[in-house]
């Protein structure tokens, strides 16, 4: 059994209200619990996590190194572009996660095409809507049983 960790980044709080042409109207509490349904049929755990507050997530991260935490699937919000310090957490405490997003960010503006953790994540899932998850949930449970050798 693994311990996987959801951490999603600022204003994912308001999804279902926060421009549903682009982000769906499913709403973050829904996401957690099919995830956490999901990840219990596999016979692991799922906690998680929403902050606007970058430094909350940051703590989570240093937590997650000494609290028996496999795996993290992030959705880094705006911090995609943004957050050095988020990415050095992880550089720091060498837990392999997947970044995922709503919207493929591939496909908006400038800005967002870059991101500071694709090129430290063991994969990205972008551009599926709240199957964005699912889909990295699923990578995820594939790859457990690598990680937890």
């Amino acid at each position: 059994m693994a311990n996987i960790l959801l951490l999603n980044g600022p204003n994912l709080n308001l999804l279902g209200s926060r421009e549903p042409g682009l982000y769906g109207s499913a709403n973050l509490e829904d996401i957690v619990a099919t995830l956490t349904s999901s990840a219990g049929q596999a016979g692991h755990t799922l906690s998680a996590l929403q902050s606007n507050a970058e430094h909350q997530l940051i703590e989570r991260v240093h937590c997650a190194a000494t609290d028996g935490t496999d795996l993290v699937i992030i959705n880094p919000a705006a911090f995609t572009h943004t957050s050095i310090a988020l990415r050095d957490a992880f550089l720091a405490v060498a837990i392999p996660f997947i970044e995922v997003h709503l919207s493929n960010i591939y496909n908006r503006e400038a800005f967002r095409k870059d991101s500071y953790f694709s090129d430290i994540a063991i994969g990205v899932v972008s551009g599926f809507g709240a199957l964005s998850y699912q889909l990295a949930l699923a990578a995820a449970i594939e790859k457990l049983p690598a990680i937890e050798q």
